[in-house]
């Protein structure tokens, strides 16, 4: 006769399907495997370090290729195998090849950036604190309930704020450590208790579960479980960097190493929308009249906000191209949030699975390009401490392919052709507002458009002017100039062939 401990057991543990979990599992194998390996190994080979990194982070992104033939879902209650902790379907391969991938061209920059800073950069620290931040993201967007939800969005960040203030003697990096740190743990504190009202409320973490309960809870804890919807969606709004909740982005670019800067604009926000979309679309359709309203005024308010941030930075000033791409970046979260706002319209799960693969569409478009620019970016400031805007004048004329591509990278910013991929991404964007009814918010970001094509394209023109005395020539490493080639040429690819990334982008949440 079994004991209830027993009983309790047989019906929570679930069988493992290790190829579901293997992209996750793997990034943190190899990061735990590169921290241990720095004990053994000496200060002249620290670089094998960053290409077992490299290579961990490659095989990671094979490892979805297996997945790719259905889908697949693991530690699933054993008396009800529809309901499971992680799924590895059409979406969460979508979003973990964005998320391995970008952190793979993110440790291709890293590379470059730890044999420039002279030791000032611990490299056994740093690879293992960048492969457990690429895991937890990559877990994210497998996860369907809500405390695997949390363990991955905090396994995401935590190692975050490490890299952030990982510069040894440096008092920025170590404020900008500190800003984001505080910033993420409150969002962390407020998502938690929402997402104590809705269990409350409901009495599961499942989200397929509590997208059917909420609608039948009580007349009486209808207020806690609006407040828990609200609540949760603040949370995530930090991690967005959705406007009012954007503080700490600038001065954390800035602070952080370049390559840090570029993981967080790109891995951070496909982590913070992931998350919002599991808990918006798949948890609480029921709450749309309450999340849908919020999320339009959100992005209209984050991508007018970003893109005046960006217009007004001064050419001239400190590291005012990171902060101009950390606007920037802002605005673009404003853009993202629009199909995600445009979803609580839809009348039928089809439409709403089409609108999130806008949401996913653009942010392949993306990443793709403002890895592209922080690429070019580092590449300037290796010679170019400072990091300026007025640093890329004549860029052309020392280095013109670096030039052009960036270029290239800042029109699919700005949606003007050649850079076709981003016009595709925004008018995809621009139609699903439409689509929703939202005209208003469509014409809030058809004048956004008009703001940041102004600042846009004021840096590509400075790309190609006369340079101000003899041209500087700029030496490209193999890892950076890798970098640099992977997302231009996937940057043309997509230019030349837009519509594979809408059909790539499709969710298969429903």
């Amino acid at each position: 006769m079994s004991s209830p401990a027993q009983h309790l057991a047989e019906s929570v543990v679930q069988s493992v399907d290790w190829l579901a979990i293997a992209p996750p599992t793997i990034a943190a194998v190899v990061g735990l495997a590169v921290l241990v390996a720095d004990l053994f190994v000496g200060d002249s080979k620290k670089a094998l370090l960053g290409w077992t990194s490299v290579a961990g982070l490659a095989v990671s992104l094979l490892a979805l290729v297996p997945l790719l033939d259905g889908d697949r879902a693991t530690f699933c209650l054993t008396g009800d195998p529809d309901v499971c902790s992680y799924a590895a379907d059409r979406f969460t391969l979508v979003i973990q090849f964005l998320v391995l991938g970008g952190a793979l061209l993110v440790a291709l920059l890293s590379m470059t950036a730890l044999k420039d800073a002279d030791k000032e950069l611990p490299e056994g620290e740093f690879w293992f604190l960048l492969l457990s931040s690429a895991a937890g993201a990559a877990l994210l967007p497998a996860s369907r309930d809500l405390a695997t939800l949390v363990v991955a969005l905090e396994v995401a960040s935590l190692p975050a704020f490490a890299l952030v203030g990982i510069r040894h003697g440096d008092k920025r990096s170590s404020e900008a450590a500190l800003k984001f740190f505080l910033s993420s743990v409150a969002a962390t504190a407020v998502s938690l208790l929402g997402i104590s009202f809705l269990y409350a409320t409901t009495g599961t973490l499942y989200l397929t579960e509590i997208a059917d309960r909420i609608q039948n809870v009580d007349g009486q804890l209808h207020t806690i479980t609006q407040a828990g919807v609200v609540l949760t969606l603040i949370g995530f709004a930090f991690k967005t960097a959705a406007v009012p909740f954007h503080f700490w982005v600038p001065d954390t670019y800035v602070g952080a190493p370049l390559p840090v800067a570029a993981y967080l604009s790109v891995v951070g926000k496909a982590v913070g929308f992931s998350g919002l979309i599991l808990v918006t679309v798949v948890a609480l359709p029921s709450y749309a009249d309450v999340w849908g309203p919020a999320l339009a005024a959100l992005a209209a308010l984050t991508m007018t906000v970003g893109n005046l941030g960006a217009l007004k930075q001064q050419s001239t000033r400190a590291y005012s191209a990171v902060r101009l791409l950390a606007w920037s970046s802002i605005g673009q979260a404003g853009y993202l949030l629009v199909p995600i706002a445009a979803a609580a319209y839809a009348e039928n799960t089809d439409d709403a699975d089409k609108v999130i693969g806008s949401t996913v569409a653009y942010a392949l478009m993306y990443a793709a390009v403002n890895l592209g620019a922080f690429a070019v970016a580092a590449l300037v400031g290796r010679t170019k401490t400072l990091n300026r805007v007025s640093d890329y004048r004549g860029l052309y004329a020392s280095s013109p392919l670096s030039a052009l591509l960036l270029a290239f990278f800042l029109l699919c910013l700005a949606g003007l052709p050649p850079g076709i991929i981003g016009l595709f991404a925004k008018v995809t964007v621009f139609s699903a507002a439409v689509d929703a009814g939202l005209g208003w918010l469509a014409v809030v970001m058809a004048v956004n458009v008009v703001i940041a094509l102004f600042y846009y394209l004021q840096w590509t023109a400075l790309l190609f002017r006369a340079p101000e005395g003899e041209p500087e020539p700029h030496r490209v490493p193999a890892p950076l100039t890798a970098a640099i080639a992977l997302t231009g040429i996937v940057g043309i690819a997509l230019s030349g062939a837009p519509q594979l990334v809408l059909r790539f982008a499709g969710t298969g949440l429903f």
